[in-house]
């Protein structure tokens, strides 16, 4: 039996939306007529692009766009030795504005914002949706412009936006053109470098904060860029979305300038660039785990020679005197936990009454560390639970000493 929608073509009834007439906004308000661009012909139709070029002596704040070096450090970070290996020319800088933030295959990039060095310059290309009919076209520039690289650079990238872009390629039957990348993510390398100082690693704040660069009046929030898309789509009119097309080459630039200035930081800390201590703690902290001690013990003790604050030396001068432990260097551990002691740190009064009872078997120097860390926990306001740790191990250890000096 026909169905409903088959009765009503048969009369000549249109069914559904794709027929409808998009509203037109004046050709004056068109994405061509505000936005310096062009249409590129693809496989799957046209796209709409946006192009800038920045020289390679553009700085970006306080950093060049360029590194000054390989990323050898950060290769190490990322465990993917291709980083190292690759010209600069192979990097292709990657942000979506999407649909949504939810993703999922409901979600679409209306944007792509990409750039990489060409003879010396940052082109940067920002594919755009006039309607979500061109996907196909905008996917397929997008594999074009891709085509000399081997890695992306993101910020949240391997979380959002390359899986939102996955999934685009392969709802439209395209070839993922990023599929075998390496894959530098700023963002956890970030995390790593100011979580601790910083009350933020939110992109544009680092760009401020840390490269001290605002972005001027026409920067767009982040959170309402998919309003302005649909109004757009609704409307036709395209004049909001110069913001939006700010907002991403601004995050584009930012990204090539803070891969630079961390790059910089971690081939040379103390040529000037870092200057925090919290930081030179924070690059010790990830030396360290990157298995290089002996620099991580240099970085350590320059931010313990910086004005930290109470907390933070405490948490500093703690990793590097287990580091020092570790290195072989117990004299350095010594003299770092005595450091500490004096300026009442309880953690460092007990691994002092540890190496005298273990180490150097002088149980009378053991406790008189012991009954120190005893002294500071009695004298200082503490949570229940904390004053209940440290007593506990406290009566524990002197116990032992007792018995052993006969007290």
């Amino acid at each position: 039996m026909p169905s409903l929608a088959d009765k009503l073509k048969a009369l000549g009834v249109k069914v559904g939306a794709a027929d409808l007439p998009v509203p037109q906004a004046d050709r004056r308000h068109g994405i061509d007529a505000l936005v310096p661009g062009c249409f590129r012909q693809t496989r799957r139709g046209e796209v709409f692009v946006a192009e800038q070029i920045f020289p390679s002596d553009y700085r970006h704040g306080a950093a060049l766009i360029v590194p000054a070096s390989p990323l050898s450090v950060i290769a190490q970070w990322a465990d993917d030795a291709r980083i190292e290996e690759l010209p600069l020319a192979s990097l292709a800088f990657l942000d979506t504005e999407t649909s949504g933030l939810a993703g999922g295959t409901g979600t679409y990039a209306f944007m792509v914002g990409v750039a990489r060095f060409v003879d010396d310059q940052f082109q940067l290309a920002q594919f755009f949706l006039r309607d979500p009919s061109e996907e196909p076209a905008l996917l397929e520039g997008l594999t074009d412009f891709l085509a000399p690289c081997r890695a992306l650079v993101t910020f949240n990238g391997k979380t959002f936006d390359a899986p939102l872009l996955r999934t685009r390629f392969t709802l439209h039957h395209i070839p993922n053109p990023f599929a075998d990348f390496a894959h530098i993510d700023l963002l956890p390398l970030a995390r790593r470098l100011w979580r601790d100082r910083l009350p933020s690693r939110a992109l544009k704040y680092l760009e401020e904060n840390i490269l001290g660069l605002p972005r001027t009046s026409e920067e767009v929030p982040g959170y309402e860029i998919p309003w302005l898309y649909f109004d757009y789509l609704r409307t036709g009119d395209a004049s909001p979305l110069k913001g939006v097309f700010y907002h991403n080459a601004m995050d584009v630039v930012t990204m090539a300038a803070l891969l630079s200035h961390v790059n910089d930081m971690l081939a040379d800390p103390f040529s000037g660039r870092v200057e925090h201590g919290l930081d030179f703690v924070a690059l010790g902290k990830l030396f360290e785990d990157l298995g290089r001690w002996d620099e991580a013990a240099k970085l350590y003790e320059r931010g313990l020679e910086s004005n930290l604050t109470e907390s933070d030396f405490g948490v500093a001068v703690k990793r590097h005197a287990i580091l020092q432990k570790r290195r072989g260097d117990v004299t350095q551990a010594i003299r770092w936990w005595e450091q500490a002691a004096e300026r009442g740190h309880i953690y460092a009064c007990i691994e002092l009454a540890k190496h005298y009872e273990h180490r150097e078997r002088d149980p009378q120097q053991a406790m008189h560390w012991a009954q120190t860390a005893r002294d500071l926990v009695n004298g200082q306001d503490l949570p229940p639970y904390m004053r209940q740790h440290w007593l506990g191990e406290i009566g524990h250890r002197l116990s032992r000493l007792e018995r052993k000096t006969g007290s």
